[in-house]
Protein backbone atom coordinates (compact mmCIF):
# COMPACT_ATOMS: atom_id res chain seq x y z
CA UNK A 1 0.00 0.00 0.00
CA UNK A 2 2.24 2.76 -1.25
CA UNK A 3 -0.25 5.12 -2.83
CA UNK A 4 -3.75 6.22 -2.01
CA UNK A 5 -4.99 4.63 -5.21
CA UNK A 6 -3.64 1.32 -3.93
CA UNK A 7 -5.33 2.02 -0.59
CA UNK A 8 -8.64 2.63 -2.32
CA UNK A 9 -8.59 -0.75 -4.01
CA UNK A 10 -6.73 -2.76 -1.37
CA UNK A 11 -9.98 -3.45 0.43
CA UNK A 12 -11.06 -5.42 -2.64
CA UNK A 13 -7.79 -7.22 -3.31
CA UNK A 14 -7.13 -8.30 0.27
CA UNK A 15 -10.46 -10.13 0.37
CA UNK A 16 -9.35 -12.41 -2.45
CA UNK A 17 -6.68 -14.14 -0.37
CA UNK A 18 -7.22 -17.80 0.69
CA UNK A 19 -8.67 -18.13 4.18
CA UNK A 20 -9.72 -20.90 6.54
CA UNK A 21 -13.03 -21.61 8.23
CA UNK A 22 -13.96 -19.30 11.07
CA UNK A 23 -15.01 -19.99 14.65
CA UNK A 24 -15.99 -17.91 17.67
CA UNK A 25 -14.17 -14.81 18.78
CA UNK A 26 -11.86 -15.03 21.79
CA UNK A 27 -10.11 -12.19 23.58
CA UNK A 28 -6.56 -12.24 24.90
CA UNK A 29 -5.19 -9.43 27.04
CA UNK A 30 -1.69 -8.84 25.68
CA UNK A 31 -0.66 -6.01 28.01
CA UNK A 32 -2.18 -4.20 30.96
CA UNK A 33 -1.56 -1.28 33.26
CA UNK A 34 0.77 -1.70 36.18
CA UNK A 35 -0.94 -0.52 39.32
CA UNK A 36 -4.47 -1.24 38.08
CA UNK A 37 -7.03 -0.81 40.86
CA UNK A 38 -7.60 -4.02 42.87
CA UNK A 39 -11.23 -5.08 43.11
CA UNK A 40 -12.90 -8.16 44.57
CA UNK A 41 -15.80 -9.61 42.58
CA UNK A 42 -17.45 -12.36 44.61
CA UNK A 43 -19.30 -15.18 42.79
CA UNK A 44 -23.00 -14.34 42.81
CA UNK A 45 -25.25 -16.40 45.02
CA UNK A 46 -27.68 -18.73 43.26
CA UNK A 47 -30.75 -20.43 44.64
CA UNK A 48 -31.56 -22.68 41.71
CA UNK A 49 -31.01 -26.44 41.56
CA UNK A 50 -29.07 -26.46 38.27
CA UNK A 51 -26.06 -24.17 37.70
CA UNK A 52 -26.97 -20.57 36.72
CA UNK A 53 -27.18 -19.94 32.96
CA UNK A 54 -24.37 -17.33 33.19
CA UNK A 55 -21.55 -16.83 35.68
CA UNK A 56 -22.23 -13.13 36.22
CA UNK A 57 -19.19 -12.55 38.41
CA UNK A 58 -16.91 -14.11 35.79
CA UNK A 59 -18.33 -11.88 33.04
CA UNK A 60 -17.93 -8.75 35.17
CA UNK A 61 -14.41 -9.73 36.17
CA UNK A 62 -13.41 -10.30 32.54
CA UNK A 63 -14.97 -6.99 31.46
CA UNK A 64 -13.15 -4.97 34.09
CA UNK A 65 -9.84 -6.76 33.46
CA UNK A 66 -10.09 -6.02 29.73
CA UNK A 67 -10.48 -2.33 30.46
CA UNK A 68 -7.00 -2.32 31.97
CA UNK A 69 -8.21 -0.07 34.76
CA UNK A 70 -8.90 -2.85 37.26
CA UNK A 71 -7.16 -5.94 38.62
CA UNK A 72 -9.88 -8.35 39.82
CA UNK A 73 -8.76 -10.59 42.67
CA UNK A 74 -8.43 -14.24 41.56
CA UNK A 75 -11.39 -16.27 42.78
CA UNK A 76 -9.18 -18.62 44.77
CA UNK A 77 -7.83 -15.65 46.75
CA UNK A 78 -11.22 -14.49 48.01
CA UNK A 79 -11.24 -14.62 51.80
CA UNK A 80 -15.04 -14.98 52.03
CA UNK A 81 -18.03 -15.18 49.70
CA UNK A 82 -20.74 -12.79 50.83
CA UNK A 83 -23.73 -12.34 48.55
CA UNK A 84 -25.26 -9.27 50.24
CA UNK A 85 -24.04 -6.29 52.20
CA UNK A 86 -25.07 -7.63 55.60
CA UNK A 87 -22.57 -10.47 55.19
CA UNK A 88 -19.54 -8.27 54.39
CA UNK A 89 -16.69 -7.87 56.89
CA UNK A 90 -15.05 -4.71 55.59
CA UNK A 91 -12.01 -5.04 57.84
CA UNK A 92 -10.97 -8.34 56.24
CA UNK A 93 -11.06 -6.84 52.76
CA UNK A 94 -9.17 -3.73 53.85
CA UNK A 95 -6.39 -5.91 55.27
CA UNK A 96 -6.08 -7.53 51.82
CA UNK A 97 -5.63 -4.12 50.20
CA UNK A 98 -8.90 -4.38 48.28
CA UNK A 99 -10.72 -1.07 48.27
CA UNK A 100 -13.72 -2.06 46.14
CA UNK A 101 -15.99 -5.07 46.58
CA UNK A 102 -18.85 -6.32 44.40
CA UNK A 103 -21.35 -8.84 45.77
CA UNK A 104 -24.65 -10.07 44.43
CA UNK A 105 -27.07 -12.90 43.97
CA UNK A 106 -29.41 -14.42 41.40
CA UNK A 107 -32.92 -15.35 42.47
CA UNK A 108 -34.98 -17.59 40.12
CA UNK A 109 -38.60 -16.46 39.93
CA UNK A 110 -41.65 -18.60 39.36
CA UNK A 111 -42.31 -17.29 35.85
CA UNK A 112 -38.88 -18.35 34.52
CA UNK A 113 -37.25 -14.97 34.96
CA UNK A 114 -34.28 -14.21 37.21
CA UNK A 115 -33.85 -11.34 39.63
CA UNK A 116 -30.29 -10.03 39.67
CA UNK A 117 -29.25 -8.08 42.76
CA UNK A 118 -25.83 -6.50 43.24
CA UNK A 119 -24.06 -4.06 45.55
CA UNK A 120 -20.75 -2.24 45.15
CA UNK A 121 -18.91 -1.23 48.31
CA UNK A 122 -16.02 1.00 49.31
CA UNK A 123 -14.30 -1.21 51.87
CA UNK A 124 -12.12 1.61 53.20
CA UNK A 125 -15.11 3.71 54.27
CA UNK A 126 -17.45 0.77 54.73
CA UNK A 127 -20.08 2.39 52.50
CA UNK A 128 -22.21 1.28 49.60
CA UNK A 129 -21.39 3.05 46.34
CA UNK A 130 -24.07 1.49 44.12
CA UNK A 131 -26.78 -1.12 44.34
CA UNK A 132 -29.45 -2.27 41.92
CA UNK A 133 -31.97 -5.02 41.35
CA UNK A 134 -33.28 -5.98 37.91
CA UNK A 135 -35.35 -8.81 36.51
CA UNK A 136 -34.33 -10.50 33.26
CA UNK A 137 -34.98 -13.54 31.14
CA UNK A 138 -32.23 -16.21 31.24
CA UNK A 139 -31.29 -15.37 27.65
CA UNK A 140 -30.59 -11.77 28.65
CA UNK A 141 -28.53 -12.55 31.73
CA UNK A 142 -25.17 -12.06 30.01
CA UNK A 143 -26.21 -8.61 28.80
CA UNK A 144 -27.34 -7.86 32.36
CA UNK A 145 -23.85 -8.83 33.55
CA UNK A 146 -22.39 -6.26 31.15
CA UNK A 147 -24.77 -3.73 32.69
CA UNK A 148 -23.29 -4.54 36.10
CA UNK A 149 -19.82 -3.97 34.63
CA UNK A 150 -20.90 -0.59 33.26
CA UNK A 151 -22.27 0.47 36.64
CA UNK A 152 -19.07 -0.55 38.43
CA UNK A 153 -16.84 1.10 35.83
CA UNK A 154 -18.74 4.39 35.80
CA UNK A 155 -19.08 4.51 39.58
CA UNK A 156 -15.36 4.02 40.17
CA UNK A 157 -13.91 5.98 37.22
CA UNK A 158 -16.51 8.64 36.50
CA UNK A 159 -16.53 7.57 32.84
CA UNK A 160 -19.35 5.74 31.12
CA UNK A 161 -18.60 2.05 30.56
CA UNK A 162 -18.88 0.50 27.09
CA UNK A 163 -19.37 -3.15 28.01
CA UNK A 164 -22.96 -3.29 26.74
CA UNK A 165 -21.96 -2.08 23.28
CA UNK A 166 -21.34 -4.19 20.20
CA UNK A 167 -18.80 -4.55 17.43
CA UNK A 168 -19.37 -5.20 13.74
CA UNK A 169 -16.76 -6.83 11.52
CA UNK A 170 -16.33 -8.77 8.28
CA UNK A 171 -15.27 -12.42 8.17
CA UNK A 172 -14.29 -14.59 5.22
CA UNK A 173 -14.51 -18.38 5.13
CA UNK A 174 -13.66 -20.96 2.51
CA UNK A 175 -11.69 -20.69 -0.72
CA UNK A 176 -12.49 -20.45 -4.40
CA UNK A 177 -16.16 -20.93 -5.21
CA UNK A 178 -16.85 -21.86 -1.58
CA UNK A 179 -15.62 -18.52 -0.27
CA UNK A 180 -18.20 -16.72 1.85
CA UNK A 181 -18.18 -13.17 3.19
CA UNK A 182 -20.16 -12.37 6.31
CA UNK A 183 -20.92 -9.11 8.05
CA UNK A 184 -21.27 -10.04 11.70
CA UNK A 185 -22.16 -8.36 14.97
CA UNK A 186 -21.09 -9.47 18.45
CA UNK A 187 -21.06 -8.13 21.98
CA UNK A 188 -17.98 -6.09 22.84
CA UNK A 189 -16.47 -9.19 24.48
CA UNK A 190 -16.97 -11.33 21.36
CA UNK A 191 -20.02 -13.30 22.53
CA UNK A 192 -23.41 -13.49 20.88
CA UNK A 193 -22.24 -13.47 17.26
CA UNK A 194 -24.95 -12.77 14.72
CA UNK A 195 -24.59 -12.77 10.95
CA UNK A 196 -26.17 -9.65 9.48
CA UNK A 197 -25.60 -10.53 5.83
CA UNK A 198 -23.80 -13.34 4.01
CA UNK A 199 -22.63 -13.19 0.42
CA UNK A 200 -20.30 -14.94 -2.06
CA UNK A 201 -19.11 -11.45 -3.05
CA UNK A 202 -17.00 -9.06 -0.92
CA UNK A 203 -18.57 -7.12 1.95
CA UNK A 204 -16.75 -4.23 3.59
CA UNK A 205 -16.77 -0.87 5.40
CA UNK A 206 -19.50 -1.46 8.02
CA UNK A 207 -20.62 1.71 9.79
CA UNK A 208 -23.09 1.99 12.68
CA UNK A 209 -25.96 4.46 12.67
CA UNK A 210 -25.93 6.85 15.66
CA UNK A 211 -28.79 4.95 17.32
CA UNK A 212 -27.02 1.59 16.91
CA UNK A 213 -29.99 0.08 15.07
CA UNK A 214 -28.67 0.07 11.50
CA UNK A 215 -25.49 -0.69 9.62
CA UNK A 216 -24.37 0.86 6.36
CA UNK A 217 -21.91 -1.22 4.35
CA UNK A 218 -20.49 -1.88 0.90
CA UNK A 219 -21.45 -5.02 -1.01
CA UNK A 220 -20.21 -6.30 -4.37
CA UNK A 221 -23.38 -8.24 -5.12
CA UNK A 222 -23.90 -8.20 -8.87
CA UNK A 223 -20.14 -7.77 -9.35
CA UNK A 224 -20.39 -4.02 -8.73
CA UNK A 225 -20.01 -2.00 -5.56
CA UNK A 226 -23.16 -0.72 -3.90
CA UNK A 227 -24.00 0.72 -0.51
CA UNK A 228 -26.75 -0.73 1.65
CA UNK A 229 -28.39 0.30 4.91
CA UNK A 230 -29.67 -2.62 6.96
CA UNK A 231 -31.59 -2.90 10.22
CA UNK A 232 -29.63 -5.09 12.63
CA UNK A 233 -32.67 -6.51 14.45
CA UNK A 234 -34.90 -7.33 11.48
CA UNK A 235 -32.49 -7.77 8.57
CA UNK A 236 -34.50 -5.34 6.45
CA UNK A 237 -32.20 -3.49 4.08
CA UNK A 238 -32.28 -0.82 1.42
CA UNK A 239 -29.82 -0.15 -1.39
CA UNK A 240 -28.97 3.54 -1.17
CA UNK A 241 -26.21 3.95 -3.77
CA UNK A 242 -25.20 2.06 -6.91
CA UNK A 243 -23.70 4.75 -9.12
CA UNK A 244 -21.26 3.91 -11.88
CA UNK A 245 -17.72 3.51 -10.64
CA UNK A 246 -16.85 3.42 -6.96
CA UNK A 247 -19.48 3.36 -4.21
CA UNK A 248 -17.56 3.16 -0.96
CA UNK A 249 -16.75 4.14 2.62
CA UNK A 250 -20.16 5.11 4.04
CA UNK A 251 -20.15 7.22 7.22
CA UNK A 252 -23.23 8.35 9.16
CA UNK A 253 -23.95 11.93 10.09
CA UNK A 254 -24.44 12.48 13.85
CA UNK A 255 -28.19 12.93 13.38
CA UNK A 256 -28.52 9.76 11.28
CA UNK A 257 -30.15 11.47 8.31
CA UNK A 258 -27.19 11.52 5.91
CA UNK A 259 -24.27 9.43 4.74
CA UNK A 260 -20.89 10.69 3.59
CA UNK A 261 -19.69 8.49 0.73
CA UNK A 262 -16.84 8.05 -1.70
CA UNK A 263 -18.24 8.09 -5.23
CA UNK A 264 -16.54 8.28 -8.63
CA UNK A 265 -19.73 8.99 -10.57
CA UNK A 266 -18.05 12.04 -12.14
CA UNK A 267 -14.88 10.11 -12.99
CA UNK A 268 -12.73 10.86 -9.93
CA UNK A 269 -13.18 9.58 -6.37
CA UNK A 270 -14.74 12.43 -4.38
CA UNK A 271 -16.61 12.88 -1.11
CA UNK A 272 -20.39 13.19 -1.45
CA UNK A 273 -23.21 13.72 1.02
CA UNK A 274 -26.26 11.49 0.53
CA UNK A 275 -29.49 12.62 2.16
CA UNK A 276 -31.29 9.41 3.16
CA UNK A 277 -34.62 11.22 3.41
CA UNK A 278 -34.83 12.15 -0.26
CA UNK A 279 -31.91 10.37 -1.97
CA UNK A 280 -30.26 13.60 -3.09
CA UNK A 281 -26.48 13.70 -3.43
CA UNK A 282 -24.24 16.70 -2.96
CA UNK A 283 -20.61 16.69 -4.00
CA UNK A 284 -18.45 18.07 -1.19
CA UNK A 285 -14.89 17.86 -2.56
CA UNK A 286 -13.67 19.11 -5.95
CA UNK A 287 -10.08 18.08 -6.57
CA UNK A 288 -8.24 15.96 -9.17
CA UNK A 289 -6.68 13.90 -6.35
CA UNK A 290 -8.32 10.85 -4.74
CA UNK A 291 -10.56 11.82 -1.81
CA UNK A 292 -11.91 8.92 0.25
CA UNK A 293 -12.62 7.49 3.73
CA UNK A 294 -14.87 10.26 5.08
CA UNK A 295 -15.80 10.48 8.76
CA UNK A 296 -18.06 13.06 10.41
CA UNK A 297 -17.02 15.25 13.29
CA UNK A 298 -19.26 14.74 16.34
CA UNK A 299 -20.84 18.20 16.00
CA UNK A 300 -21.73 17.51 12.37
CA UNK A 301 -20.02 20.67 11.12
CA UNK A 302 -17.17 19.08 9.21
CA UNK A 303 -15.84 15.88 7.64
CA UNK A 304 -12.38 14.38 7.86
CA UNK A 305 -11.14 12.36 4.90
CA UNK A 306 -8.04 10.86 3.30
CA UNK A 307 -6.56 12.50 0.19
CA UNK A 308 -3.35 12.35 -1.81
CA UNK A 309 -3.72 15.94 -2.98
CA UNK A 310 -0.45 16.78 -1.19
CA UNK A 311 1.50 14.05 -2.98
CA UNK A 312 0.78 11.21 -0.55
CA UNK A 313 -2.09 10.02 1.66
CA UNK A 314 -2.83 12.55 4.40
CA UNK A 315 -5.87 13.48 6.47
CA UNK A 316 -7.83 16.63 5.72
CA UNK A 317 -10.84 18.42 7.13
CA UNK A 318 -13.51 20.10 5.05
CA UNK A 319 -16.48 22.03 6.48
CA UNK A 320 -19.99 21.04 5.41
CA UNK A 321 -20.18 24.31 3.51
CA UNK A 322 -17.67 22.88 1.06
CA UNK A 323 -15.05 25.57 1.70
CA UNK A 324 -11.37 24.84 1.23
CA UNK A 325 -10.08 21.66 2.86
CA UNK A 326 -7.38 21.97 5.53
CA UNK A 327 -4.62 19.42 6.06
CA UNK A 328 -4.39 17.93 9.57
CA UNK A 329 -1.50 15.43 9.44
CA UNK A 330 2.09 16.30 8.58
CA UNK A 331 4.32 13.71 10.27
CA UNK A 332 5.39 11.04 7.80
CA UNK A 333 4.41 10.38 4.21
CA UNK A 334 1.38 8.17 4.85
CA UNK A 335 -1.55 8.92 7.17
CA UNK A 336 -4.98 7.51 6.30
CA UNK A 337 -8.25 5.94 7.51
CA UNK A 338 -9.24 8.51 10.16
CA UNK A 339 -11.73 8.06 12.96
CA UNK A 340 -12.69 10.87 15.35
CA UNK A 341 -13.05 10.41 19.10
CA UNK A 342 -16.56 10.95 20.52
CA UNK A 343 -15.49 14.28 22.03
CA UNK A 344 -13.88 15.38 18.75
CA UNK A 345 -10.51 16.06 20.40
CA UNK A 346 -8.50 13.18 18.95
CA UNK A 347 -8.09 11.40 15.65
CA UNK A 348 -7.08 7.75 15.28
CA UNK A 349 -5.58 6.80 11.93
CA UNK A 350 -3.13 4.54 10.11
CA UNK A 351 0.44 5.86 10.04
CA UNK A 352 3.36 4.38 8.13
CA UNK A 353 6.46 4.53 10.30
CA UNK A 354 10.12 4.84 9.29
CA UNK A 355 10.43 1.04 8.98
CA UNK A 356 7.52 0.85 6.56
CA UNK A 357 5.09 -0.63 9.08
CA UNK A 358 1.47 0.49 9.13
CA UNK A 359 0.53 1.30 12.72
CA UNK A 360 -2.39 2.91 14.53
CA UNK A 361 -1.60 6.45 15.64
CA UNK A 362 -3.43 9.08 17.67
CA UNK A 363 -3.39 12.81 16.98
CA UNK A 364 -4.27 15.34 19.66
CA UNK A 365 -6.04 18.04 17.68
CA UNK A 366 -5.28 20.82 20.15
CA UNK A 367 -1.56 20.22 20.60
CA UNK A 368 -0.89 18.60 17.22
CA UNK A 369 1.11 15.84 18.92
CA UNK A 370 1.02 12.35 17.44
CA UNK A 371 1.35 9.14 19.46
CA UNK A 372 1.79 5.62 18.06
CA UNK A 373 -0.58 3.16 19.74
CA UNK A 374 0.05 -0.18 18.02
CA UNK A 375 3.20 -2.02 17.02
CA UNK A 376 2.01 -4.32 14.24
CA UNK A 377 3.19 -4.58 10.66
CA UNK A 378 -0.14 -4.04 8.94
CA UNK A 379 -2.62 -2.41 11.34
CA UNK A 380 -5.68 -0.74 9.80
CA UNK A 381 -9.31 0.36 10.16
CA UNK A 382 -9.23 2.11 13.57
CA UNK A 383 -12.56 2.61 15.37
CA UNK A 384 -13.05 4.42 18.69
CA UNK A 385 -15.02 2.91 21.55
CA UNK A 386 -18.10 5.08 22.23
CA UNK A 387 -16.57 6.31 25.50
CA UNK A 388 -13.32 7.18 23.75
CA UNK A 389 -11.22 4.96 26.02
CA UNK A 390 -9.99 2.44 23.44
CA UNK A 391 -9.44 2.01 19.72
CA UNK A 392 -10.46 -1.17 17.90
CA UNK A 393 -8.53 -2.05 14.74
CA UNK A 394 -7.62 -4.85 12.33
CA UNK A 395 -4.19 -6.46 12.33
CA UNK A 396 -2.34 -9.70 11.60
CA UNK A 397 -1.40 -12.44 14.04
CA UNK A 398 0.36 -15.65 13.01
CA UNK A 399 -0.36 -14.83 9.38
CA UNK A 400 -4.11 -14.34 9.86
CA UNK A 401 -6.36 -11.32 9.99
CA UNK A 402 -7.57 -10.62 13.54
CA UNK A 403 -8.89 -7.69 15.53
CA UNK A 404 -7.13 -5.89 18.33
CA UNK A 405 -7.88 -3.05 20.72
CA UNK A 406 -5.61 -0.58 22.48
CA UNK A 407 -6.26 2.08 25.09
CA UNK A 408 -5.82 5.69 23.99
CA UNK A 409 -2.77 6.01 26.23
CA UNK A 410 -1.24 2.92 24.59
CA UNK A 411 -0.78 1.10 27.90
CA UNK A 412 -3.49 -1.56 27.58
CA UNK A 413 -3.91 -3.82 24.56
CA UNK A 414 -5.85 -6.94 23.72
CA UNK A 415 -6.34 -9.26 20.78
CA UNK A 416 -9.71 -10.47 19.49
CA UNK A 417 -9.33 -13.45 17.22
CA UNK A 418 -11.10 -16.36 15.64
CA UNK A 419 -9.79 -19.82 16.41
CA UNK A 420 -9.38 -20.07 12.63
CA UNK A 421 -10.13 -17.87 9.64
CA UNK A 422 -9.96 -14.17 8.86
CA UNK A 423 -11.68 -11.19 10.46
CA UNK A 424 -11.24 -7.53 9.56
CA UNK A 425 -12.88 -4.11 9.10
CA UNK A 426 -14.13 -3.56 12.65
CA UNK A 427 -16.60 -0.88 13.74
CA UNK A 428 -17.47 -0.22 17.38
CA UNK A 429 -21.12 0.58 17.99
CA UNK A 430 -22.35 3.76 19.67
CA UNK A 431 -23.98 3.73 23.08
CA UNK A 432 -27.61 2.79 23.26
CA UNK A 433 -29.70 5.87 23.74
CA UNK A 434 -30.48 6.40 27.44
Amino acid sequence: MKTLRNLLWAWVLCLLLPVRAGAGLTIEITSGVEGATPIAIVPFGWQGKAPPPVDVAAVVSADLARSGRFAPLPEQDLISRPTRGSEVNFRDWRLMGVGSLLVGRLVPLGDGRIRLEFQLFDTIRGTQLAGYSLTVRPGNLRQAAHYVSDVVYETLTGERGAFQTRIAYVTVTGTGKARRYRLQVADADGYGQKTIVSSPEPLMSPAWSPDGRRLAYVSFEGKHSAIYVQEVATGKRVEVSRDRGINGAPAWSPDGTRLALTLSRDGNPEIYILDLRNGQRRRLTHHPAIDTEPVWEPDGNGILFTSDRGGGPQIYRIPLSGDRARRLTFEGGYNASPDVSPDGKRIAFVHRDAQGRYRIALLDRESGQMQLLSDGRLDESPSFAPNGSMVLYATEYNGRGVLAAVSVDGRVSQRLRFQAGEVREPAWSPFERR
